[in-house]
């Protein structure tokens, strides 16, 4: 069994990954997801690695490096999902510890991100396996 990450860029490789993303936002179709990504890549420095085993994706995430006047130099965590059929194998702290090097390594001084109300064993596994503290509530209003 061989685990890496690499930077998913290609369409190629992102429509590969795209049945993973699927399932953390149900409400992007291939070419939505596709135009998103693209977009994000060129305009945001949007970056999206996968986990992956044995040439088989099995997690994601995607973030940004940000500056922001309460966090300084960061990176947004905007996507962190392992796929359904391979959870609890350590595939999302492995991810997110690569985010973490890359972070310090592009002199960020903090990994943020959020997590939907509902999500309760994805917040048990942030503050309790990789020691993040809630720092906020996130608010959004959507614009018509």
């Amino acid at each position: 069994m061989l685990i890496y990450h690499k930077e998913v860029q290609s369409e190629k490789e992102l429509l590969e990954v795209y049945p993973i993303i699927k399932q953390l936002r149900p409400h992007l179709d291939e070419t939505a997801f596709l135009t998103l990504v693209s977009k994000a890549q060129a305009s945001e420095n949007y970056k999206l690695f996968a986990l992956c085993n044995d040439d088989m994706p099995v997690a994601l995430a995607g973030f940004l490096p940000r500056v922001s006047l309460s966090q300084g130099v960061h990176v947004w965590v905007a996507d962190l999902i392992t796929c359904k059929k391979h959870r609890s194998k350590g595939y999302g702290k492995q991810l997110l510890r690569i985010v973490e090097k890359w972070a310090r390594e592009h002199g960020c001084c903090t990994v943020a991100l959020s997590s939907g109300t509902a999500r309760k064993r994805a917040h048990r596994f942030y503050e309790e396996k990789m020691d993040y503290k809630k720092a906020s509530y996130l608010y959004r209003k959507t614009l018509s």
